[in-house]
Order: C-alpha cells, then structure tokens, then sequence
C-alpha cells in the first residue's frame, strides 16, 4: 500500500514536471517560438533544482510522509495560480514554484524505497516507484494536448487536482519506515570521500540528456518532421511511454538478480546510445527509421533511472540517503533544464539530426562513467 501510494503520488509530480512538454503546441499557437517555450516548459525543472537537497535533508530528519505530502500540496496551489495568470512571465515564476514544490516527491519516495524493502527486492520496488516518470509522461501525453486544444488552463487545472488528490492520499496512506542511522557502504561519515557516488551521479545525469530530448522533443518532431496531429503523436508517445514504465520495472528486476545495479546500468546505456544514433539517422532523411527509432529511444532511454536511484541509495545508506537522493536529482535535474532551452536552439539553427546525435553521444560517455559496484555484503565498492 505504501509503495502503490508513493507511486501515485510520484506519478501525479512527475505528470507535471516532465509532461508539461506536451503543451509546447498551444504555446507555440500562443505566439512562443520554440526556443521561447522550451523555456517554458522547463521552468519547473529550474525551481526544482533549488529545493532538491532541502527536501532530501528534511526526509532524513523529519520522514518522508509529511515531506511528500507537504510538497504535492504546494504544487498543486502553485498550478491553481499558473492557471489563473495570463503572460508568460507569470507562467514562468508560477511552475518555477510548483517545480520547487513538487521536488520534495523526487527526494523523499527513493528514501522510502530504501526503508521498507531489502536488497534482494529494492531493485524490483525502486523499478516500480520509477514507473512513475514514464507513467506521468503518459498520462500528460494523452490529456495534456487535448485539454490544451483551445486554452491552457484546463491542462494546468487537470495537473493541479492530481498533485492535491494525491497528496491527501500520501498523508492519510503512507507510513514512514523505522529510523535507521546507519548501512550503506560507510557506518559513519560521508559516503562522499569516495569518487563512487560522484560518478553514479555524474552517469545519470549524462543520462538524463538523450532522455530529455525524446521526451521534450519527441512530439514537436513528429508533428513538425513528420507531419503527425498533436494528439495522435501524444497517443502514440504515450505508449512508448508504458513501455519505458516496463523498461524501468525489467531494469530494477535485472539488477536484484545481477547483484548489482550498475553493470545493467552500463549495458542499458550503450543500447540507447545506439537507438538514438539511429533516430538521428532517421532524422536526417533516411526513410522508415525515424519514428520507430523514436518509440524504442522513449522506451530504453528511461530504463536507467530506478538502477541510478538504487545505487545512490544503497550506497549512502539510510542515514545520508535522502541528501544523497537530492544532489543526484540535482545534477540530473540541472541537465533537464538546460536540455529543453539548449537543443531548443540547436535544432532551430541546425536541425533534429544534430540535436539528437548529441543526445546519442552523452549517452556513450555514460558507459564510461559508470562505476562498479556489486551487492555481495549489502553494498560494496569495487
């Protein structure tokens, strides 16, 4: 119950944060030019980078019930109020406050992840709490563009009742685990007087960017590319993404029986180095590639992200989790927000192929950040 809960609650932030790309054609239709609403849209992502780590340092002090709760609640006032303005500037400080808001979901629902479940089932359950992203994805991907055929506040107020909906259910559901101080790779002290976690961090967030760059840009493509009607590219995107939700279960299954997140980790990070490639390929003119690459990149590109969660977690142990939880958000974060605005202008002066052949290639330098570290007493560095 409490993980089915935090999956809900992580679903409802996560429409928000990461769906709000799937209004950039009402915006566009508001006058924005592209590069204009990308910012836009990454705007919550910039509010959620200033909380991450306050949020993650008031899970471990406080529990992460009230934290979550706490935060959907804030986001769902700070959505009433983006609905209600007019321009964009106003638009732009109401989701930087909500993306503040909603940060404290991305902090705390790891932690309870790490509480209530052991080593040898923490893969399959972090799997299942980070179907959330691609499950948000998809339920933006299909009510987003239609609610936002004419206006964009129906759109806002449909996010906004699902982050209040679940934060009640958060506060009356969720049960904090037991306070432990100690686990994890070190009983005392940082885990950071290692490189280990600076390099599972420094992964995913290289990570992040092919990821965000299918999603951000995924159905602009398939519309302006492609030729595709908003809604039928959100119908098709969502698919892929219930498909990158059963990527993300499959990762964190792969991992428990591996006895290691991180070498599944790799191996999924080469595969989407190799599929975004070829959406690039696809997107410079060779027939017959383009939108089946760009299903299969929405898929793998999400898969790594419940391994990267689980390996932080583990490895900081409870006592540092949720502040080790929040500076890997961050960073990963910190990549989203510049992924929107940047290839924003990228394919405005150059094109879809060099915005996603760039995507391939952080893609591959992850394979050569990632670190190995295995499972045999608990969590141990190699």
């Amino acid at each position: 119950m409490v993980l089915a809960a935090g999956l809900a609650g992580m679903t409802a932030g996560c429409a928000f944060l990461y769906g709000l790309p799937y209004l950039l054609p009402r915006l566009r239709a508001d006058g924005l030019s592209l590069t204009q609403a990308a910012a836009l849209v990454a705007c919550p992502t910039f509010g959620l980078l200033a909380t991450l780590v306050v949020w993650g340092w008031l899970a471990d002090r406080y529990g992460e019930r009230r934290v979550i709760a706490l935060g959907l609640g804030g986001a769902g006032v700070a959505l009433l109020a983006a609905a209600a303005v007019s321009g964009p500037i106003a638009l732009g400080a109401c989701l930087v406050v909500g993306g503040a808001a909603a940060g404290s979901v991305n902090a705390a629902s790891g932690r309870l992840v790490l509480g209530w479940f052991g080593a040898a089932e923490r893969g399959l359950a972090m799997g299942i709490r980070q179907m959330a992203q691609p499950l948000g994805v998809a339920v933006a991907a299909v009510e987003v563009p239609v609610l936002s055929a004419s206006d964009r506040a129906p759109a806002l107020l449909f996010l906004a009742a699902a982050c209040l909906v679940t934060a009640v259910l958060i506060a009356v559901v969720v049960r904090d685990p037991a306070r432990v101080e100690s686990g994890g790779a070190f009983e005392a002290g940082s885990p950071y007087r290692t490189p280990v976690l600076w390099r599972v961090h420094s992964a995913g967030a290289l990570l992040v960017f092919p990821q965000f760059a299918v999603a951000t840009f995924g159905l602009v493509f398939l519309v302006d590319a492609e030729g595709w009607d908003a809604a039928s590219a959100g119908r098709l995107l969502a698919v892929a993404a219930f498909g990158g939700a059963a990527a993300r279960l499959l990762a964190g299954w792969w991992s428990d029986r591996a006895g290691t997140r991180t070498g599944p980790m790799r191996v999924l990070a080469g595969v989407t180095g190799v599929i975004v490639a070829l959406l690039a390929v696809g997107a410079a003119g060779v027939p017959g590639i383009a939108v089946t690459a760009l299903v299969a990149a929405a898929v793998v590109s999400v898969s790594t992200n419940g391994l990267s969660f689980t390996a932080v977690a583990e490895y900081a142990g409870p006592g540092w989790a949720g502040r080790a939880l929040g500076i890997h958000n961050t960073g990963q974060n910190a990549v989203a927000a510049l992924t929107a605005p940047v290839l924003g202008a990228v394919v405005t002066h150059a094109g879809y192929p060099v915005a996603f052949a760039a995507a391939a290639c952080a893609a591959v330098l992850a394979v050569a950040v990632v670190p190995s570290v295995h499972l045999p007493d608990r969590v141990a560095a190699r």
